[in-house]
């Protein structure tokens, strides 16, 4: 514990869906949802006003509907997300060499190692500057909790949303702490919870008082340690610059089980495809490559397979996926696939080419990674021929709600829904007024997918603008 409040933890407010109303000007006031739109979609993050109706994250979507019937409903759009995160935390950085990033929109920062925070009051003053700077550029609100541990620090940012500051003086810990549910306190989840209350104990200062012999009697020696000191609000942990990633990983869950065995191996190399992607992104190579698959029934299996040495090569990563769905029994349905790679380096062994070609791979193999390059789904049906000089019809377009687009005639827009072979479109941009509405052919040549347009410098329209409803 310090004795002073010179450790800061922002967290930035509803952070996907302020980043969707600061981009998309319509939305500005009201409820927004983002997360997998499909029956099994969940939510990701629900807007301040969605959450007056009881929509909040990890909710099933189709609950959150219920719930909220005339909210909007958007996909994510991560390299947006990734884009203002940046931005962020770069002014974190100018802040302190020690920013610990725990997500794209939350951190730790020790001011005490920058030189820029040494009392409470140069504390606050750090903290209230950083907001309005992160207002200014990005149009979005962070909540910032300042404290002299991390576990304090984050306490109070929780309780300073949305948009606002919280400063715990040094002494003032286990008095604030008191009145609080133990759920407040890391790490005491729903199980945790129940069972202290059960036991009677449903506030931070109830486990205070129970005293560490009592707590560790009921939850175990580690964990009851642990209660007892968060209670007291002691935590000694350091702010850490950087974090050594463990593992890279992908998953789908699909709105429909998968049953057909070829195209169950189609996306286990799609998805291979992409965990190797987002491994270089990293800087990273790794040596097991893992399978996650949970059937119809929700059981979930596990496979992985140890390489001779660290790889990037999409080609290795493929065939070893293959190799390990091989062992795995998918009768019954598929509703969600994953590849991942651990044992991360920072370096890649070369000389692999033997490793890739160990085990050759069978006729199916070769099917799945034709399909992955883009060939057709396989079927029981057979395959429709064209009539000699007749054009191909080009496959039906999907767009989906939230995506970004982009029209010859009237620029940049988002799609507010689809069906029935139209689109709608509301053209608008960061930082102009709400756009207007129009409906396409979801075939229409003019109308292509498109990059999110930057938010950064789109200026602070934080609020609806007058006569919006």
């Amino acid at each position: 514990m310090r004795a002073a409040p010179t450790i800061l933890h922002l967290d930035m407010d509803a952070f996907y869906a302020s980043v969707e109303q600061a981009s998309k000007p319509s939305l500005r006031g009201r409820a927004v949802i983002v997360g997998g739109l499909g029956p099994r979609g969940v939510v990701a993050t629900a807007s301040y006003e969605a959450r007056r109706f009881g929509v909040h994250s990890a909710m099933p979507m189709g609950q959150a509907r219920r719930l909220c019937p005339n909210g909007a409903y958007l996909i994510p759009r991560f390299s947006l997300y990734r884009q203002v995160s940046d931005v962020v935390m770069a002014m974190l950085r100018e802040l302190s060499p020690l920013v610990e990033p725990l997500s794209l929109d939350e951190a730790f920062v020790d001011l005490e190692a920058g030189g820029v925070a040494f009392d409470s009051q140069s504390a606050r003053e750090t903290g209230e500057r950083l907001r309005a700077d992160i207002r200014a550029a990005t149009s979005l609100s962070g909540s910032v909790g300042l404290a002299g541990s991390k576990m304090l620090a984050k306490v109070a940012s929780e309780e300073a949303k949305p948009a606002g500051l919280l400063l715990i003086e040094p002494g003032t810990e286990r008095e604030l702490l008191a009145p609080m549910s133990v759920r407040t306190l890391p790490g005491v989840g729903p199980a945790t919870g129940e069972h202290l209350r059960r036991a009677g104990i449903t506030t931070v200062g109830e486990l205070a008082e129970a005293g560490e012999d009592e707590l560790v009697r009921m939850v175990g020696r580690s964990a009851g340690a642990g209660l007892y000191r968060m209670a007291l609000g002691l935590d000694d942990r350091p702010v850490v610059a950087e974090r050594d990633a463990k593992s890279v990983s992908v998953e789908d869950t699909f709105d429909v089980d998968l049953h057909d065995r070829v195209r169950i191996r189609g996306e286990v190399q799609r998805l291979a495809d992409r965990c190797v992607q987002r491994l270089r992104g990293s800087g990273h190579s790794g040596r097991t490559i893992v399978l996650k698959v949970r059937r119809y029934d929700f059981s979930t299996l596990t496979r992985s397979e140890t390489l001779r040495g660290p790889t990037d090569d999409p080609g290795v990563v493929r065939e070893a996926a293959a190799r390990l769905l091989e062992g795995v029994d998918t009768t019954g349905g598929v509703r969600l696939l994953g590849v991942g790679v651990t044992g991360l380096a920072d370096y890649t062994q070369e000389d692999l080419f033997a490793q890739s070609l160990a085990a050759e791979p069978d006729g199916d193999a070769v099917t799945a990674e034709g399909e992955a390059e883009g060939a057709p789904e396989a079927s029981g049906a057979p395959e429709a021929t064209q009539p000699p000089g007749e054009p191909e019809p080009s496959p039906e377009r999907r767009w989906t709600a939230g995506s970004d687009v982009r029209h010859a005639v009237y620029g940049p827009g988002w799609v507010q829904g689809s069906g029935v072979g139209r689109v709608t479109v509301r053209f608008e941009r960061p930082g102009s007024e709400p756009g207007r509405v129009r409906t396409f052919r979801v075939d229409d040549p003019e109308l292509e997918p498109s990059d999110p347009l930057p938010l950064v410098g789109a200026g602070d329209r934080s609020g609806p603008p007058e006569g919006t409803p």
